[in-house]
């Protein structure tokens, strides 16, 4: 993998070109394989349904789906045991990638926080002249210092296993952001609360007849 930075300095951002994808089927059993990073997931692992979502931190539609519709669907779906949720990242570009490393270097027990914070606050660094100084400020709610920030986004090893878990992505088929699987199948698009309804019913109603 080639990159290179597009801001001089230590608090520059990566910018990298990608690998073709990757050969995969996709089934079941190939989507749950976890990638080189730890998968970020809530829920039962013995849900009847599983649904995995390939995200982008600088997507507009990613940023409705979390800020409006997964909410209700933890509450709906995930505390009641009915689905286990995956997130996994699918950046788009330098910024996204960025992005999903400061929230992995964040730490385990501030990953989802950071996360919500750049969705969040995403017009404040995902489209702005000087994206390293924004994010050092956004990171700054989290407690991560702006000497934390340039380390964490000089960690090549980080931003090859991000790449590498976007790339298996486009080996299932992910095109664009927010896909997702839901029992293997792909739906594409930050669907409603009801069209997750839709398809999650049946699948939790066949569960329990089996």
């Amino acid at each position: 993998m080639k990159r290179r930075e597009f801001l001089a300095g230590a608090s520059a951002l990566v910018l990298f070109q990608s690998p073709g994808p990757v050969s995969a089927q996709t089934t079941v059993p190939n989507l749950l394989v976890p990638g080189p990073l730890p998968e970020k997931s809530f829920g039962n692992l013995d849900a009847p349904v599983t649904i995995i979502e390939y995200a982008s931190l600088t997507c507009p539609h990613c940023r409705a789906f979390h800020v409006d519709t997964w909410p209700a669907i933890k509450e709906k779906y995930v505390d009641t045991g009915k689905v286990r949720f995956i997130m996994r990242e699918f950046p788009f570009d330098p910024r996204a990638s960025a992005g999903f490393m400061l929230a992995r270097c964040a730490g385990d027990d501030k990953w989802y926080a950071t996360i919500d914070v750049l969705y969040r606050s995403q017009d404040r660094w995902a489209r702005v002249s000087d994206p390293a100084t924004a994010l050092k400020s956004v990171m700054g709610m989290t407690g991560m210092t702006g000497e934390a920030v340039e380390a964490c986004l000089k960690d090549q090893s980080l931003l090859e296993k991000i790449t590498a878990i976007a790339e298996a992505g486009k080996g299932f088929g992910v095109d664009s952001t927010p896909s997702f699987f839901i029992n293997g199948k792909m739906r594409k698009g930050a669907l409603t609360l009801e069209k997750f309804s839709e398809i999650i019913d049946p699948l939790v109603a066949a569960a329990k007849k089996q």
